[in-house]
């Protein structure tokens, strides 16, 4: 399942460009968004990336609890490349893959988490089924998109506790973002 943002946009280029962008624009959301992984990750948590782009979000998490075995997955190349470049010892568990056909076996991961990448998947409740597959009973899906993203509860059937509630990243007043948090049973 390739959508419009698919292996081929994010090229070398462009990937770096967003990195830059990333870093100066969505540093308070990745800051954010690693507290939050870092509350609800059990000691030693398989922690999963999904759209993981540069890896930002992977670098954040890591700084915070470096007990987590951390991986993420992207649909382009040159962004695992980029995610990869300074994971050390996690790099080799940055990979291509789509959302839609995750190469995790079945409960195997304690925390999905994706940043900005939900309004793009062209099937939502597709790719909410899969990561169900490959959480944990009792793993935690984190998915935080712009506030506008018109993704319904059907999508996380399957899932229990689903919640959505507005995310303000520091220094930035109005809630752009939301957090859309489940558990699989």
């Amino acid at each position: 399942m390739t959508d419009h943002l698919s292996r081929d946009y994010f090229d070398q280029k462009r990937s770096a460009a967003y990195e830059r962008r990333a870093v100066r624009l969505l540093g308070g959301l990745y800051r954010r968004v690693a507290d939050d992984v870092a509350a609800v990750a059990p000691p030693g948590a398989s922690v999963l990336d999904v759209g993981t782009g540069p890896g930002r979000l992977l670098h954040e998490i890591a700084s915070r609890r470096p007990d987590l075995v951390l991986g993420g997955v992207d649909l382009s190349a040159d962004m695992v490349a980029l995610a990869a470049a300074g994971a050390g010892g996690w790099a080799s568990r940055i990979v291509v893959a789509d959302v839609a056909d995750l190469p995790h076996p079945d409960d195997s991961v304690d925390v999905a988490v994706s940043t900005l990448s939900m309004h793009e998947w062209p099937d939502p409740g597709r790719a909410v089924g899969e990561l169900a597959r490959v959480l944990r009973p009792g793993g935690v899906l984190l998915v935080y998109d712009f506030r506008f993203s018109r993704v319904g509860r059907e999508s996380f059937a399957g899932l229990v506790d689903v919640r959505r509630t507005p995310v303000r990243p520091k220094r930035r007043p109005p809630a752009l973002f939301t957090r859309v948090s489940a558990t699989a049973p």
